[in-house]
């Protein structure tokens, strides 16, 4: 009896793997990098992006948070929580994130000045 040798191939190419990881790793240390400290009383907050600029002030508002200021991306705001709960009630309002604004100050800043 001879046995036949199945041999499977993958449905992807070999490239496909390594670029998984990549972007798992990248994910990984972003999210690691860009995490709230404790005790920070301003905070960068990331909205849903399809969110027009007047839903984001209204969320805000209604969180009782004080805008800071603005970044490049719309969806995008430093703000001032409130000291009593204030990072519960944005993402309540429907906040994505809370990201430490140091963190992304170089990238999403208006100012042209450099």
């Amino acid at each position: 009896m001879v046995r036949k040798l199945n041999i499977t191939t993958s449905c992807w190419p070999a490239w496909l793997n390594a670029t998984a990881l990549l972007l798992a790793s990248f994910v990984a240390v972003a999210a690691l990098s860009l995490q709230t400290r404790p005790g920070l009383e301003v905070v960068a907050v990331a909205f849903p992006p399809w969110w027009s600029s007047q839903q984001i002030f209204e969320a805000t508002a209604s969180a009782d948070a004080a805008i800071v200021r603005t970044t490049a991306i719309t969806a995008i705001l430093v703000v001032r929580p409130d000291e009593h709960d204030g990072l519960a009630r944005l993402r309540k309002a429907g906040a994505w994130l809370t990201i430490d604004p140091q963190a992304i100050a170089g990238c999403f800043n208006i100012d042209k000045e450099i």
